[in-house]
């Protein structure tokens, strides 16, 4: 007879410090792609295009992985919520390094012809489908390990990771950008952050190795049998406001750290590095401030932080445009700064928020899907819509502006419609003092 072995659940800071690493390396291997679809990607695979219509093409592929992503959701959900939130962050980590370091490996457009941008698009697609599936199950561990009346704050960690990932991956190519001349970078110089992929995604393996499975999967009675249909059947409305709500986040994030970095280049002759270090300074200090936001979110709720990080959203557009257009980094670095600011106090505690709107039988499923319907109405289409409105409507592109205040208005909407989810009557513990 065999005595049950209890296995002691791992520190917070512990998992939460996983959890982190974990995300920002899958955030990585996704946003290195999209820098260098804004920098490189269009002549080498495109090269029949003109240079707009190239990066139109590009950024195509981009959004590719935006379409993957729900579709990840719904494979890794449906092992989540079948088999457990630990067995997800392995395979989708395993899935997106090895489509990361092989998009490192496609030759040309010149080598292969059309083949390439088929590998290219092919291999863009892996990538968001185990994106698809990060998201849910590191997000879901730490929150479902964590005590209620912290649990803002802890599953925020796994939020910081897409701007350490974004610093990562940017980081590598401004130092590329800046050391190489524009036929090394251009030759191969692209391909060194796609390579540097395949050690990060080892590390986070062994990170990961020995988390333990989360308590509330363990205490469920009853399995869902197939978590997609219930989902469908029984929160498809949650399911829509809950993507409605994020596509804002979605659309300010890629609006900055894609188009922009296109669009100033190529129309208004910034350098490639001082595009880079300004957008770089400011996903910096809205990784600082997600905790913050999570902070808050545990002390005043999940809702209010997030309709308040969309109403600045709604009014800062225009703004933020106009100092883009000006081409003067410190100008363009404030109007980065405080649409990233708007977009961590909703995204800092959305990890807590989607957690707690979802029953925990089906929650892997519903919280994924919602998160990454979110990214192809707001992630996917961005850089492709900006860059066609910009095409040819003067030095101001008013007509950006006015595409991304409609996506805050339609958030908004939704954000009002959403519930609190608080988890009330919980003290929330003050700070140590000494």
């Amino acid at each position: 007879m065999h005595r049950a072995r209890t296995v002691k659940p791992p520190s917070m800071p512990r998992l939460a410090a996983a959890a982190l690493a974990g995300t920002a390396i899958e955030f990585y291997d996704f946003f290195v792609y999209g820098t260098a679809a804004a920098l490189v990607l269009g002549p080498l695979f495109f090269p029949t295009f003109s240079p707009v219509a190239g990066t139109l093409a590009a950024f195509g592929t981009f959004g590719v992985g935006f379409v993957a992503r729900p579709l990840g959701s719904v494979l890794f959900g449906h092992i989540g919520d079948r088999h457990g939130r630990r067995p997800v962050l392995v395979a989708s980590l395993l899935l997106t390094g090895a489509a990361t370091v092989a998009v490192g490996c496609v030759p040309t457009y010149d080598s292969i012809g059309t083949a390439a941008p088929v590998l290219l698009l092919v291999l863009r697609f892996l990538q968001g489908l185990g994106l698809g599936g990060e998201w849910g199950g590191a997000v879901l561990l730490t929150a479902e390990h964590a005590p209620a009346g912290r649990r803002g704050l802890w599953s925020s960690f796994p939020q910081i990771g897409p701007a350490v990932g974004f610093v990562l991956a940017n980081g590598v190519m401004l130092a590329l950008s800046a050391t190489l001349s524009e036929a090394q970078f251009a030759s191969w110089g692209w391909r060194v952050p796609f390579w540097a992929a395949g050690v990060l995604a080892a590390a986070g393996l062994w990170l990961r190795s020995s988390l333990a499975e989360s308590p509330q999967f363990l205490g469920l009675r009853e399995h869902a049998r197939v978590p997609l249909a219930e989902v469908v059947r029984g929160h498809w409305r949650l399911v829509l406001l809950t993507a409605g709500a994020l596509a804002v986040g979605y659309a300010l994030f890629y609006a900055v750290t894609t188009w922009s970095l296109a669009y100033a280049t190529e129309r208004l002759g910034v350098s490639r590095t001082v595009m880079l270090a300004c957008i770089m300074a400011a996903v910096v200090v809205k990784g600082a401030l997600t905790p913050v936001a999570a902070v808050l979110s545990d002390r005043f709720g999940r809702r209010p932080l997030c309709l308040a990080g969309c109403a600045v959203a709604t009014v800062w557009m225009f703004p933020m445009i106009a100092l883009l257009s000006t081409a003067e980094p410190l100008l363009m670095f404030l109007g980065f700064l405080v649409a990233l600011i708007a977009f961590v106090t909703m995204f800092g505690v959305i990890a807590a928020y989607l957690a707690e709107l979802y029953e925990p039988r089906v929650r892997c499923t519903g919280a994924a899907v919602g998160y990454n319907l979110g990214g192809v109405l707001g992630g996917a289409l961005t850089p492709i819509v900006a860059t066609a409105l910009a095409d040819g409507g003067g030095r101001v592109p008013w007509g950006v502006a006015g595409y991304l205040t409609g996506i805050a208005l339609l958030s908004l909407g939704c954000f009002a419609l959403l519930p609190e989810t608080r988890p009330v009557g919980v003290v929330v513990p003050e700070p140590a003092t000494g």
